[in-house]
């Protein structure tokens, strides 16, 4: 099975932030949360590039001649 075709873990995160009623929050704390929330995907897309170009550089290393 692929990495990415897994389930996610029960207690991680995304899951628990998926699950919150959002009801109680005012208009101003519902912007700021998307504030925050956009500010880790770029985080996380950020870390996500610099991961898939380290492991591109290791391919290149470690590729065997003439392939």
């Amino acid at each position: 099975m692929e990495e990415d075709d897994r389930p996610r873990p029960r207690g991680d995160a995304a899951s628990k932030l998926a699950a919150e009623d959002l009801s109680p929050y005012s208009v101003d704390e519902l912007e700021t949360r998307i504030a925050l929330l956009k500010a880790e995907i770029a985080r996380v897309e950020s870390h996500r590039l610099k991961s898939a170009a380290h492991r591109d550089a290791a391919e290149m290393l470690f590729r065997k001649p003439g392939t």
